[in-house]
């Protein structure tokens, strides 16, 4: 006899490299979650290499978590990741529980009302992979050097469904590097201070 709701689909990530190296862990689909590629993420951390350890980061549209733990697993010294979603939370909670990690924060909330709040520090690394469509990423962009979020250099890595070209970003940050996969283009910027 068959169930009349849908099961939760569940998904995997892989830690690619540094102290977590190979590590697994699964995540709840959601709508408009799309995690970042292995080859993505590898690619967007050859781009970081050396700018990654001792780091503070911000990841406030999380989504699966993979950046946050990627970077953390490269040693970066800290990490705030925000989401909507109670179970995406719950989730990341219980992977850095499981990891031992007590470097990173990670709170219930819109990705946009957390970067209109004041920041409890300013960040060197921002990862921005808002859900597409929902028009979401140049206010979180413009909110993210209105409200001093920004160390002076920070890098923010971008995800966006538009040519890096086409985006209306802060006039002082400069495009460093930009690759595309599939219908996704991924780009990294340097803040100029």
């Amino acid at each position: 006899m068959k169930s009349n709701q849908a099961k939760a689909r569940v998904s995997q990530l892989r830690i690619i490299a540094g102290e977590w190296r190979s590590r697994r862990f699964t995540f709840t689909e959601q709508p408009g979650l799309r995690p970042t590629p292995d080859r993505v993420r590898e690619t967007l951390f050859n781009w970081l290499s050396s700018d990654v350890p001792g780091a503070h980061c911000l990841d406030p549209f999380t989504g699966s978590g993979a950046l946050t733990l990627e970077a953390l697993s490269r040693g970066a010294a800290s990490a705030l990741a925000g989401d909507l979603s109670r179970d995406v939370v719950h989730t990341l909670r219980g992977h850095l529980q499981t990891l031992n990690c007590d470097r990173a924060e990670v709170i219930q909330q819109d990705g946009l009302s957390l970067l209109a709040g004041t920041p409890p520090r300013r960040f060197d690394l921002v990862f921005l992979d808002p859900p597409f469509r929902q028009e979401l990423l140049e206010p979180a962009c413009a909110a993210l050097e209105a409200n001093q979020w920004l160390a002076d250099d920070a890098q923010i890595y971008i995800e966006s469904e538009q040519p890096p070209s086409q985006l209306a970003l802060p006039g002082n940050w400069q495009l460093h590097r930009e690759k595309r996969a599939g219908q996704v283009w991924y780009s990294l910027w340097h803040r100029q201070a």
